[in-house]
């Protein structure tokens, strides 16, 4: 069992002067889920080495089991320190892909052709694609086999407008996930603000926040078994 996992390389919040990121947690724990499962894992991003970290996702108040793990673990720490470039790899080389969120997907691997063509050829291959909280957004321009969005008619979930106004960053972001997905004609769903929800359509799993990764690295556990 081989998972491919993507990660941003753009660290700007938009023209804030504030940096963004990856999320600590929706990294970590899906990193440890997959990892106690088994699974090899390889780490990627559009520039290869460090991705950023979301300095939000690094404060006390953000903190779990799963990311004081990753602060122990040097090993881990060298592994997310050293990806490979995103156009180093290939799905066929793998059972699945994940993607963590933070902001950083929205600006960079949202617009990402590399990316994008990664992400059909999994799709075309029939294996699983996962995404969590804004990684979801990545999505916008991928097609389906069909040509059309590969999220039209489908049932999607990703960060909420409610909670993108909660954190303030409605106007900061390039676009919102819940506007985006309903305009492509997706079949978006939402839960509560804040609580874990996962929906999957066939081999596509996607969870709404950071209280949602785990569950997300669960169900694409539960489809490669």
């Amino acid at each position: 069992m081989k998972i491919l996992m993507v990660l941003t390389s753009h660290d700007q919040l938009g023209d804030t002067g504030h940096k963004t990121g990856f999320w600590l947690e929706e990294f970590a724990s899906p990193y440890y889920t997959f990892l106690d499962a088994g699974a090899e894992l390889v780490l990627a991003s559009p520039a290869g080495g460090q991705p950023p970290l979301d300095p939000n996702s690094d404060q006390p108040d953000a903190q779990t089991p799963a990311t004081e793990r990753f602060k122990q673990d040097e090993q881990a720490q060298k592994v997310l320190a050293n990806t490979l470039k995103l156009d180093e790899v290939s799905a066929a080389d793998f059972d699945a892909v994940f993607y963590p969120g933070g902001h950083g997907p929205l600006w960079d691997l949202a617009e990402s052709r590399t990316s994008i063509a990664l992400i059909q050829d999994f799709n075309q291959a029939g294996k699983p694609i996962s995404f969590v909280c804004h990684a979801p957004g990545v999505l916008r321009h991928v097609k389906g086999q069909d040509g059309e969005a590969l999220i039209k008619d489908r049932r999607i979930t990703g960060f909420t407008n409610g909670e993108e106004a909660a954190v303030g960053l409605t106007e900061v972001v390039p676009f919102l996930i819940e506007d985006e997905f309903t305009r492509l004609g997706a079949r978006y769903e939402k839960g509560d603000d804040w609580a874990a929800y996962v929906v999957e359509d066939g081999r596509l799993i996607t969870g709404q926040n950071p209280f949602s990764s785990e569950a997300v690295a669960q169900a694409l556990l539960k489809q490669l078994a």
